[in-house]
């Protein structure tokens, strides 16, 4: 198992590699970059008193020094738009900006913030805790009620209780989780009930002040509505996928063998269904959580006014912050390779038959 280990540790920069500069060349090339933004911010700004105290305005668009073209650069000074090219860096041709971004992230510089004046690292530093929060506590829940529902309902099939949780298992697959945010804002609040729960922020501003236990009992009293919204939102498909496994397992020739020697259902299910029915259950573990962490997580941070990775990524989108998104796209791969690894290894604690030392990346 070492070995394996160490061998995809040793794929693990490539891949980072592979992967950023894939979508470097795809989102540099798209048009609508931050100079393209800011000129048409100007000339937006611009149009009135100031467009018309620019000199020489011309109908076609401007070309600079470095032949690039500007749709919205009607009439505006060729030294302001290499001004604008400077000050993001597309001064410098398409490879020169590459080969200086991939010698930056092998120091871990993830560069600084167009629009924010901020290093990027720190950026993610301080938005990270958020997601971690919010992303952690939401699986631990989702796992914690689901394999064990999905395994009740397995052994219970067809009963009341498989037939009631199905109910609400259909109304979690239907319902998506923001809506059941904006349901628990208005019940639990100050929407139009209840006033027991705050809306903002990961703490109370008095935070510092607070004991230890204090500050442990404002943690989870500010994170219990947004972690609630994405347990509801999350659990209805892994107990759907756990109790599918286990009936496929339960029906299996060795099942029937085991409960031919008298082995009694307990047995049976946690001695030899368990470890098998699980492993598809933790294949998709380590895409689940990257999933919530900077993905699911987005709707639940704008409602709740949290600033996290998610809240972070979709910003620089739309701003065009390229620093911003590159080093957030960096660490979500990063996280995403190491939770497959990880998923590896906890498939061999499930079922230690799995080798794989003898297996080709």
């Amino acid at each position: 198992m070492a070995r394996y280990i160490v061998r995809r540790l040793l794929l693990l920069f490539p891949t980072l590699i592979g992967i950023i500069t894939l979508n470097f060349l795809i989102i540099q090339l798209a048009p609508g970059g931050p100079v393209d933004q800011m000129i048409a911010r100007l000339t937006g700004e611009a149009g009135g008193g100031a467009a018309s105290r620019v000199a020489g305005a011309q109908s076609s668009p401007q070309f600079t020094e470095t032949g690039t073209q500007y749709a919205a650069a009607a009439g505006l000074d060729p030294e302001l738009i290499q001004a604008i090219e400077k000050k993001f860096g597309f001064d410098k041709p398409l490879h020169e900006r590459y080969l200086k971004m991939i010698k930056e992230y092998l120091v871990l510089d993830l560069g600084e913030s167009y629009y924010q004046n901020r290093p990027v690292i720190d950026l993610i530093k301080e938005r990270l805790p958020v997601s971690l929060s919010l992303g952690l506590w939401s699986m631990l829940l989702v796992y914690s009620i689901s394999i064990p529902m999905g395994i009740t309902k397995t052994v219970r099939d067809g009963s009341r209780f498989d037939a009631w949780t199905s109910a609400f298992i259909f109304v979690g697959y239907a319902v998506p989780g923001f809506l059941f945010a904006v349901l628990l804002i208005v019940l639990f609040a100050g929407g139009s009930y209840l006033d027991l729960f705050p809306l903002k922020g990961l703490t109370s501003n008095n935070f510092d002040d607070l004991s230890a236990f204090g500050k442990v009992v404002d943690y989870f009293w500010h994170l219990a509505l947004p972690v609630i919204a994405l347990t509801i939102g999350g659990f209805a498909t892994l107990t759907m996928l756990t109790k599918n496994s286990f009936l496929d397992e339960i029906s299996k020739q060795y099942v029937l063998t085991a409960k031919a020697k008298g082995l009694n259902q307990k047995r049976v299910l946690y001695g030899h269904v368990f470890r098998n029915a699980m492993l598809i259950v933790i294949a998709g573990f380590p895409a689940a959580l990257v999933g919530v962490l900077f993905t699911g997580v987005l709707l639940i941070e704008v409602i709740f006014s949290l600033d996290g990775l998610g809240l972070l990524g979709f910003e620089s989108v739309m701003r065009r912050d390229y620093p911003v998104m590159f080093g957030s796209l960096f660490i979500f791969t990063f996280i995403g390779l190491i939770m497959t690894l990880v998923g590896d290894l906890v498939y061999t604690l499930v079922d230690p038959r799995i080798d794989f030392e003898t297996r080709d990346i």
